[in-house]
């Protein structure tokens, strides 16, 4: 029984030990993200910014590892392309150091809270704060600070019926003063009313609802070509 008692004591002492342990935690949430090699999906696009009238848009979007994506929109799309490449290929590609912070829930679920630094100078992004799910070894939450377009913060839900880890919806939030979500006929009025002051401060949303997923069905690479 003592034996017993000793291997239930080491083995829950390891268990606890590895829910700390940062690279750990991304190799599982990147293991468990390897088994999507593409998709397809629809997203209904809605924006939230106090300056701007946005309609609600539709679109379709590709995906194929490790880290392209294909935007397809009929008339007018205010997306944050950035914000919906959310995998974690490309979050965590070049080289990085991780600190495991604490424990924290985010809408009720418990995350472990997970520093990112990038360590190559080409990465736009400073430091990055993960939330990630390590029942279901998913990101629900990021909070990056970049060195040209301020912080964003990503949330993402998902359906616990969908058997790949792939959100349902996002919360994509930014500052309008600094990231560059705003198309060419936009910026043109914004420079015309000198509204960089305006823009000062304040929080713009993007919410982002996934349909329809066709996942790992094969999609030809010349879907991600620019085209000329």
């Amino acid at each position: 029984m003592k034996k017993i008692i000793l291997l239930f004591t080491a083995f829950a002492s390891i268990t606890l030990a590895q829910s700390r342990d940062p690279d750990l935690i991304l190799k599982n949430v990147k293991q468990e993200f390897s088994t999507v090699k593409d998709y397809v999906a629809d997203i209904k696009i809605k924006v939230d910014v106090k300056v701007l009238k946005v309609p609600e848009t539709r679109a379709k979007i590709y995906f194929k590892q490790p880290d392209k994506i294909h935007i397809e929109s009929e008339g007018f799309a205010m997306i944050p392309r950035k914000g919906l490449d959310f995998s974690p290929s490309s979050l965590l590609k070049d080289k990085y150091s991780a600190f495991y912070q604490k424990e924290d829930f985010v809408n009720g679920i418990k995350t472990a809270m997970i520093k990112v630094i990038p360590l190559e100078d080409k990465s736009n992004i400073i430091l990055s704060t993960l939330w990630i799910d390590q029942a279901k070894n998913v990101i629900i939450k990021i909070e990056s600070t970049t060195k040209t377009n301020g912080t964003f913060t990503i949330i993402l839900n998902y359906d616990s019926n969908n058997k790949f880890p792939l959100p349902d919806s996002m919360i994509f939030q930014f500052d309008m003063s600094r990231v560059d979500l705003v198309p060419n006929e936009f910026n043109d009025r914004i420079e015309k009313k000198d509204n960089k002051k305006t823009l000062a401060g304040l929080v713009g949303k993007v919410y982002i609802i996934y349909s329809d997923y066709v996942v790992n069905k094969g999609i030809p690479d010349s879907i991600f070509e620019e085209k000329k």
